[in-house]
């Protein structure tokens, strides 16, 4: 069974209080679940057509496990706090 990467671009955020509040939530519930922050931020540099916009990457053992982080009760209240504080492009995707 190969790893899975979960990884959210943020192509806007609207509200940084709402997304501090999601992340002090959402940190801890995706460690739990599991998951291993590998990098989160603005890029360092951007080709083609990249967008300087924050983005986050997450490792799980499978896409099962990333699946059911992101469905999990404690990741749903942290998603209630951001609610229309960012929009953003969340995917998960199984390893090479």
């Amino acid at each position: 069974m190969s790893k899975a990467y979960w990884i959210a671009s943020y192509i806007e955020i609207s509200d940084a209080d709402k997304l501090a509040s999601y992340a002090a939530l959402a940190l801890p519930a995706i460690t739990a679940a599991g998951g291993t922050f590998l990098a989160r931020g603005i890029p360092d540099a951007t080709r083609e057509a990249g967008q300087t916009t924050r983005t986050v990457i997450v490792e799980f053992e499978s896409v099962a496990a990333a699946e059911a982080a992101y469905e999990s009760d404690a990741y749903a209240e942290a998603l209630a706090l951001l609610g229309d504080g960012a929009l953003r492009d969340v995917r998960i995707i199984a390893g090479a």
